[in-house]
């Protein structure tokens, strides 16, 4: 059990199936990847497990378990070698005593119905249950094709670009206010609302490189700010990175307004998809998307460590 020696074994960490193999290379150049981070479990020279982290790049730390796979076919104790290699990898990868970033996982949407799929992700969950790890949320991801038309917007509402993050930072704090998100849920236990919209703003938002003049603001015609949206590119898709409705004005369908607002202007650049995502118990949103035209193409697990 050791990391990988650099770029040269790429191909060894691969041999395991998953779509983001295909973004590995990138990632190790761009230094979202470290090879010290992605680990593998040799036996005979056959890789029977694998595990690595993800970060944004310059930082010094992981930020997110996104690969841990185990070859169950050739290994009648495949848990016990999936729980070994990470218990490994993480004391020597993260800093003692610090919790652990959390999982994440695409998965196939029908990975509940289906029984093979079902018996590989529930394996790798249990793995992770060994270690600590517990359910945190699972989401859908949501994606719009070129050929989709783009929604129309009801004409109800004007949009404006962003004042300045101060004006931002404010909104995200009032829709936090009820929100059916379970990662701002979370934060409102640790911090302020302001101090969560604050940490979201400059961990995340602060760092897309796609132009901020895409984000708007939606008014009513008396100029009253009903919500906003974030159009953005994170580095791998165009994305809807943020859409909320203020608890005020919710309940009113304005979503589909703001959505419709969003899809338009990623769509005007001419890219190959434009992704999103929600929780799985986000039922409004769900539907609000699927209204829009975006179909969900995967889910994903996200687990934690407390």
């Amino acid at each position: 059990m050791r990391p990988i020696s650099g770029r040269e074994e790429l191909r060894l960490f691969s041999r395991l199936p998953y779509a983001l193999n295909e973004e590995l290379a990138d990632d190790l150049a761009a230094g979202r990847r470290r090879p010290e981070w992605m680990w593998v479990a040799l036996r005979g020279g056959h890789l029977v497990a694998r595990a690595a982290w993800w970060s944004r790049p310059g930082s010094d730390s992981p930020l997110i378990l996104d690969v841990l796979d185990i070859d169950n076919a050739s290994d009648p104790d495949h848990m016990d070698i999936g729980e070994r290699l990470l218990r490994t990898a993480m004391a020597a990868t993260l800093p003692d005593g610090s919790r652990p970033p959390e999982y994440s996982r695409f998965v196939p949407p029908d990975w509940r119905e289906n029984t093979s799929s079902r018996r590989t992700v529930e394996s790798r969950m249990a793995v992770l249950e060994r270690t600590g790890a517990r359910l945190f949320v699972e989401r859908l991801r949501l994606e719009r094709r070129p050929e989709s038309p783009v929604p129309e917007s009801s004409g109800r509402l004007a949009f404006r670009p962003h004042v300045d993050t101060g004006e931002l930072v404010a909104l995200m704090a009032l829709v936090l206010d009820g929100t059916l998100d379970a990662h701002g849920r979370e934060a409102l236990t640790r911090m302020s609302a302001r101090e969560a919209a604050v940490e979201h703003c400059e961990g995340e938002l602060a760092r897309y490189t796609s132009p901020r003049e895409w984000w708007r603001i939606a008014t009513l015609p008396r100029g009253e700010a009903v919500g906003f949206v974030l159009p953005a590119h994170n580095g791998y898709n165009a994305i809807i990175a943020y859409i909320a409705v203020l608890p005020s004005h919710r309940g009113n369908g304005y979503v589909d307004d703001l959505l419709a607002e969003g899809t338009r202007i990623l769509a005007e650049q001419d890219v190959p998809r434009i992704r999103a995502s929600t929780d799985l118990g986000n039922v409004p949103m769900a539907k609000a998307f699927r209204r829009a035209g975006y179909v969900n193409f995967e889910h994903e697990i996200n687990m934690t460590w407390t």
